[in-house]
């Protein structure tokens, strides 16, 4: 339990709670060593609410105190990113485009265009998304199952995938391993980025709603006169 010693003697010098999801990835590093680390990131990516803001950044620390290599924590977080997103392709792929389109057809104010202007939009930038969607928070995780919907060819989602995990977890590797005892401060920074993201995306799907309520009020009033 060296690491969690040093993570709760960290946390306890800059005022952070030791424990919650820096507590739990520190346990599994302590445990599994960097390959721990993999294992956390693995789960962040089918369980979106881990950070991996608050993973990488202790796992950056955790190779400054010398519990395993550095080469070694971003070869196994950049692994452990391939395999989650490899699951939620699975997914998408065992999902279908049939299956999708029969969902969308389901929910309210979702049309069958919507769903052909979406796959229209990732035949033309799909290689992008999943690309620069590896470092966009939740993104990074959804990004995946319609990769899978629409059958990307695999080589070339894994390619993308570990090219785009890579640069994120390194940033925030080499951050925290810059940091050391002070590898916080970068979760925090990036939480505010977290937020933004989420609020951007929270305006844009309140913009649809009231755009399509009102799209869909006119077309009752057209049909009443």
């Amino acid at each position: 339990m060296i690491l969690t010693a040093a993570y709760e003697a960290s946390a306890a010098a800059n005022e952070a709670p030791a424990g919650g999801v820096a507590g739990w990835a520190a346990d599994l590093m302590d445990s599994f060593g960097a390959v721990g680390a993999g294992v956390a990131i693995a789960l962040e990516n089918l369980f979106p609410p881990l950070p991996s803001e608050v993973i990488l950044p202790l796992a950056g620390f955790a190779a400054s105190q010398g519990e395993f290599g550095l080469l070694a924590v971003l070869f196994w977080t950049t692994a452990g990113s391939v395999i989650g997103a490899l699951a939620l392709y699975a997914i998408g792929a065992l999902l279908g485009r049939d299956r999708t389109v029969a969902i969308a057809a389901r929910l309210p104010l979702v049309k069958a265009s919507d769903i052909h202007r979406t796959e229209e939009w990732f035949a033309r930038h799909g290689t992008k998304a999943v690309f620069f969607g590896r470092m966009i928070p939740v993104f990074r995780s959804m990004i995946s199952v319609p990769a899978g919907v629409e059958r990307m060819p695999l080589p070339v989602f894994v390619a993308l995938t570990t090219a785009g995990s890579l640069i994120w977890n390194a940033v925030f590797v080499l951050i925290g391993h810059a940091l050391g005892t002070r590898w916080h401060q970068v979760t925090d920074l990036v939480g505010l980025y977290s937020k933004g993201v989420l609020a951007v995306a929270a305006l844009a799907v309140l913009a649809f709603v009231v755009l399509r309520v009102r799209r869909a009020g006119k077309g009752e009033h057209r049909a009443t006169r």
